[in-house]
């Protein structure tokens, strides 16, 4: 459980789910984890239950001044830092007005997700590159999702801003390898990972059960993801083991993404 030694990596959104499980997932393997979130109480006994291996810090990804507050102690804590996950984000619906549909988009939702979802990737990579330029061996690993590959009718917020993660991924990666830097970046796309974000869609008790079921039906694996299924392949794009590999997608789904209702048959 060696693959991260020395490294010190900052994870964005890393109070539950994705987050959660890539910043324990990555201290088990020798890292030091910087978490971060905009959820103190959560983020703090996430960082508790870690132990000496993390440290929790505030930042809300949507505001500069909080990436400039934090690499400032970065630098003075670090010197400089190996790693960077940007998984914060948001689908929309609870953190705004809505509606998230084309014809009715609801203009301030729509900001509010881009402003978390692409502006904070965006910034991430920013701070991250010039935190990382002199490292001998850096990642950047950004979060998308299957969203960001397909349409999504009734969440075109979301699936815009998620697309638009995955086309600064590679923007990233070229300047990174025109500019010198050892700095590789790479977008992992997760699809029907069972997270906190599903809760309320899924409900409790018999109904969630149900609910997951029918969820599972249209996916190629029938069954949902668990974050530590995205949290390893984080692990490996973070880690030296991934050195030629930079500007790739990643998908993480089951299968979804491989074709349309390519679930198999029963018969």
């Amino acid at each position: 459980m060696t693959r991260l030694l020395g490294k010190t990596i900052v994870i964005t959104g890393a109070a539950r789910g994705i987050g959660q499980a890539t910043a324990a997932l990555f201290a088990q393997n020798g890292a030091t984890v910087i978490i971060t979130d905009i959820n103190d109480e959560l983020g703090q006994q996430v960082a508790a239950d870690i132990g000496d291996k993390a440290k929790y810090f505030h930042l809300d990804v949507a505001q500069e001044a909080h990436w400039e507050k934090l690499s400032a102690i970065l630098i003075e804590e670090y010197g400089q830092i190996d790693g960077l996950v940007n998984n914060a984000g948001i689908t929309g619906f609870f953190e705004s007005e809505g509606p998230h549909d084309p014809e009715n988009l609801h203009l301030d939702s729509w900001h509010k997700v881009h402003r978390t979802n692409l502006d904070g990737v965006a910034l991430g990579c920013k701070y991250g590159i010039q935190l990382m330029k002199s490292a001998l061996s850096a990642s950047i690993v950004n979060i998308s999702s299957r969203s960001g590959m397909v349409g999504i009718p009734g969440a075109c917020a979301y699936a815009s801003s998620k697309a638009a993660v995955r086309n600064h991924t590679k923007s990233v990666a070229l300047y990174c390898a025109e500019q010198g830097y050892a700095i590789r970046c790479n977008s992992i796309h997760p699809g029907a990972i069972l997270t906190p974000m599903w809760d309320a869609m899924l409900g409790e008790g018999v109904a969630r059960e149900q609910a997951i079921n029918q969820v599972a039906k249209d996916i190629p694996l029938q069954k949902m993801g668990e974050p530590n299924d995205v949290a390893y392949a984080a692990l490996y794009l973070i880690s030296n083991e991934s050195n030629y590999v930079t500007g790739i997608e990643l998908n993480i789904d089951g299968g979804i993404l491989a074709g349309s209702s390519a679930t198999p048959s029963k018969n």
